[in-house]
């Protein structure tokens, strides 16, 4: 190979704040991009080496193949030389349908389908005993050998404990040629009309025939007149009883059933014969016919519909309908106040039972009411379908999404009570495989199910053993991948949609190293977020592994050990946004370490996030969660002291989300906000009268296209159309703020629809965006830029970066909080008007983060934030936590979801749940400052807590 051929060349990179950049990328090696948040890093791996080679890509199609798949702008750069095949391992790239789940994606549960497929056995869900199946031969030679010298009939099954009078099907029998049937273990001579009582369940056998079986094994010729008959016999039996029929004894009156397909010996319940899509949820013959293999239903609550008892029919008791009107549903309810002699002005607690459940679920009845004053009696009649029923079949029936949405309001989510959560038909979950149904398998976490296949076959019989070697062994390789990133808590059956990102990225990484392709280029995002300092090496390994199998791996990151672990480092800088795009320093991570850059300085301890000398005391109050039981919880009773830096650890998947976000979160939401979602269970809080709202800044993007940008999602935007509006000129033209706005008509540009560009469709090659030649790319009529304020039209605005506008609006208040809180979280550099679908996913997170800050804090807030490191450099860190210890120093309390080693031993408080993740962790391993967890024996994080205190 050539001195070229071993780097990839990127020559002349200009893709958004890059400034005109050449860069040689090692091949085959593990390279990590570094540098500042904002400061270009995903611009040069994502947006321009992975955004050319999926282009060099579709380019390789013919021209009718692109039009279907559409064509992709080159990105901005001179050239690109030696590129490989790009692969992107990305953060957002997870399937959020319900139907998919970790067994899908890593396509682990369809290897699982074809075993149980091919090699199970079946039991029946009636009796528990093994199911059979056989051949015609095979049960000629039982009714031979099981029924020797006794008279016999062999009956066809035609219905099965179904209700009917079944006069038309004992024609259709009689038409056939046959004149006896058995019903309810009656033989009886078929008759002109013929039925039954209609409104029992019967059980009809067709008597295909009568035989004496003989007593010998000679062969004469009667014999073998007997055998061609009882052939024909079975074949005409099965034809018409569906693949079964049975043996009656016509003396002992016993029956016995045999069946082609699989079939339970004594109750004669038969399954068909297994196929992969019987085990499969998202198939018809897989799923159960209840959840449609969602494994949860929509069902509706009644503390919803009544959530205060105490309050009167009148006085609007029932939520769905409010206080008393004069309409036809209050004069039913009047009707059943009658009938069940109570008032609606009556709290509803004081109600009869038998009168709720007719509110609830509905009723009809007819009844009389004397009248002693007039001396005449009414007739009344109660029709009413039922609060409970009517939102049910609403929201089943209804396709307005906003019905659906108020129906929706009084439901709550729920196991499925017919498959219990698996999502399976019952027949499925009665095929095992050494004891254990596939449902089973798929609730083990990774770590489980590894050791039940490493045993597997001793446990098999030799067929067995032959027929599932192959999958067995393909199981066991992805789920060892799935180990090696660190995912051993996960278990199959967990649905997609609620894996982080930093999860679906390693997913996506174990099945790209599952795939051993070579000569690929992988370019990952940050693959260390969510991930605990214990599971980081596992991951670095598992990295090195996909570089030595013959692969260059390109990653985008800011973890101190993969920059430590990389083969060569980029640090891209020297500060963000259009203060970045330059190369700042390339190496190895010892020659790195000896630069004078901002990296540099933090690699080698020049500079440092510090301490604090003292922890925060509080404000002595706390908030008490007691008793929750959520997901992997072990009943877990935790104190929140409020008015402190709170730091939530523990390894991935130890319950840390499953507390904070899905059990504490929406419980204080419900109670400041009356948010609807529901915590996971809990048995009581105590302490919410010391705080008076909650903030919760997740890590979902501000905005999904180019009209959205930090301006708009802070809402300063519109502050910045009130201030110009109320402008002298503004006034005397009469302008409103809307007149500022580039979304909607009035003031916008019209011929772009105030984009400020204009999109050139080119068919067969990526569209082009020019600049709109009306307006000049300003968005804004001529009209609406001829208004300034202190000399600035509104489009001069929307270019400055957050700390222009922070001196500009210096003497507003209301804009200049807002912009200050930006600028304060490090995003100076930003601009107003910057799209947001260019920001990086750390911009994007201080940017919610700076939303929040600005509003008017109480100094009885609780903050919630998750992984607020996410996409933030070193020197990032610190500038943040400098805002977040400001809340703090307030009186607020902060509540984090942390891995990273900088945040953590900044913390007043932590609270560390483990051990381990999955069933083995959701226990409170330890409490107390930084320095007491360090000194922990059982928890993880202590280890690495306690280095970092001591290099400090």
């Amino acid at each position: 190979m050539s001195k070229n051929e071993d780097f990839i060349e990127v020559l002349g990179a200009r893709v958004h704040n890059l400034k005109d950049i050449d860069v040689r990328i090692p091949r085959d090696k593990l390279v990590v991009i570094t540098g500042l948040s904002g400061s270009g890093k995903s611009s040069l791996a994502f947006d321009t080496i992975y955004a050319e080679g999926q282009r060099r890509y579709i380019e390789t199609f013919s021209a009718y193949a692109r039009q279907f798949l559409g064509s992709l702008e080159r990105p901005d750069v001179d050239k690109i030389e030696g590129l490989s095949p790009v692969i992107a391992i990305e953060q957002k790239t997870t399937s959020k349908s319900p139907r998919s789940t970790v067994g899908t994606i890593t396509e682990i549960y369809d290897f699982l389908r074809l075993l149980y497929a091919r090699a199970s056995d079946a039991y029946s869900y009636n009796t528990g005993e093994k199911m059979v199946s056989y051949s015609d031969d095979q049960i000629k030679e039982l009714i031979i050998s099981d029924f020797a010298d006794k008279k016999v009939s062999v009956l066809a099954p035609v219905v099965r404990s179904r209700k009917g009078h079944y006069r038309e099907l004992f024609e259709q029998i009689a038409k056939q040629g046959f004149v006896k049937v058995r019903v309810d273990g009656e033989v009886r001579e078929i008759v002109k009309g013929m039925k039954v009582d209609r409104y029992k369940n019967h059980d009809i056998e067709i008597v295909i025939d009568r035989l004496k079986i003989p007593n010998n094994s000679s062969e004469t010729d009667s014999d073998k007149n007997l055998d061609k008959r009882i052939t024909e016999t079975i074949t005409t039996a099965m034809y018409h009883g569906d693949d079964v029929l049975q043996v009656l004894d016509n003396d002992s009156g016993e029956t016995r059933y045999f069946s082609r397909s699989l079939m339970c010996p004594s109750s004669g319940i038969s399954y068909p014969n297994p196929e992969p899509n019987n085990f499969s949820f998202n198939s018809p013959k897989g799923m159960c016919p209840r959840c449609k293999g969602l494994g949860k239903l929509y069902e509706v609550n009644l503390l919803k519909i009544v959530p205060n008892p105490k309050l009167s029919i009148k006085k609007g008791a029932l939520a769905p309908h409010g206080p008393q009107k004069n309409n036809w549903i209050f004069k039913q309810l009047e009707l059943i106040a009658e009938r069940f002699n109570f008032k609606l002005t009556d709290p509803w607690e004081t109600i009869p039972q038998e009168a709720k459940n007719i509110i609830f679920f509905g009723g009809n009845e007819k009844f009389e009411i004397n009248s002693k004053a007039l001396g005449i009696t009414r007739n009344y009649k109660i029709d009413f379908e039922g609060v409970a029923t009517f939102i049910q079949n609403t929201f089943e029936a209804n396709e307005t999404k906003s019905l659906k949405r108020w129906a929706k309001d009084y439901m709550e989510k729920i196991p499925c009570p017919e498959c219990n959560g698996t999502r399976l038909r019952k027949e499925s979950l009665y095929f095992k495989v050494n004891g254990k149904n596939i449902a089973e398998l798929a609730q083990m976490d990774i770590l489980e199910l590894a050791a039940w296949f490493k045993d597997l076959d001793k446990n098999l019989s030799e067929t067995q053993r032959k027929i599932a070697s192959e999958i067995i062994k393909e199981v066991r390789t992805r789920l060892q991948f799935l180990i090696d990133v660190g995912l051993t808590y996960l278990a199959l059956d967990r649905g997609s949609k609620s894996l982080s990102g930093g999860e679906a990225q390693r997913i996506r990484l174990a099945t790209q190293i599952g795939s051993q392709l070579v000569g690929v280029l992988y370019i990952l995002d940050e693959p260390s977020i969510g991930l605990h300092q214990r599971d980081n090496e596992r991951l670095i390994y598992s990295l090195q592994n996909l570089r030595d199998i013959g692969n260059s791996v390109l990653v985008v990151e800011h973890d101190k050990d993969m920059i430590e672990s990389a083969d060569y480092v980029i640090d891209i800088g020297p500060a963000a946004g259009r203060h970045g795009g330059e190369i700042v320093s390339v190496g190895s991570p010892d020659e790195i370490k000896n630069q004078k850059t901002l990296t540099a300085d933090y690699l080698n301890g020049t500079k440092k996030i510090e301490i604090p000398q003292k922890h925060r005391e509080g404000n002595g109050k706390s908030l008490m969660l007691k008793g929750a039981t959520g997901n992997n919880l072990k009943n877990v009773s935790v104190e929140f002291p409020l008015g402190k830096m709170i730091g939530i650890t523990g390894v991935s998947g130890s319950g840390k989300s499953t507390l904070i976000n899905e059990t504490l979160y929406p419980i204080l939401n419900a109670h400041f906000f009356n948010g609807v979602k529901r915590p996971m269970p809990y048995k009581k809080i105590e302490g919410l009268e010391h705080i008076d709202k909650v903030i919760n800044i997740d890590q979902s993007p501000i905005g999904r296209t180019p009209r959205s940008n930090p301006a708009t999602y802070t809402g300063v935007w519109s502050e910045i159309r009130n201030l110009f509006a109320m402008t002298p000129e503004a006034l005397i033209r009469g302008y409103k703020p809307g007149r500022f706005s580039f979304n909607v008509p009035g003031g916008r540009c019209e011929t772009c629809k105030g984009a400020g560009l204009r999109v050139i469709e080119m068919n067969f090659l990526p569209d082009v965006y020019v600049e709109c030649e009306t307006c000049q790319g300003k968005r804004f009529n001529r009209e609406t830029l001829e208004i300034r304020y202190k000399g600035k039209s509104i489009y001069d605005v929307l270019k400055m970066t957050i700390n222009e506008a922070s001196d500009f609006f210096e003497n507003i208040p209301k804009i200049y909080r807002k912009i200050k809180t930006i600028k304060d979280v490090g995003l100076g550099y930003i601009t107003l008007g910057q799209q947001s679908t260019t920001l990086s996913g750390g911009e994007a997170q201080r940017i919610k983060l700076a939303t929040e800050l600005s509003k008017r804090d109480t100094g009885k807030t609780f903050y919630i934030l998750d992984e607020p490191t996410t996409g933030l450099h070193f020197e990032d860190i610190r500038v943040l936590l400098i805002v977040l210890n400001q809340l703090a120093d307030k009186g607020n309390t902060v509540l984090i979801i942390e891995h990273n080693m900088d945040v953590i031993k900044t913390m007043d408080y932590l609270i560390d749940i483990g051990p381990e993740g999955g069933n083995k962790g959701g226990k409170i391993v330890a409490t107390g400052t930084p320095e007491e967890i360090a000194e922990n024996k059982k928890s993880y994080t202590a280890r690495f807590l306690k280095k970092e205190l001591q290099e400090n």
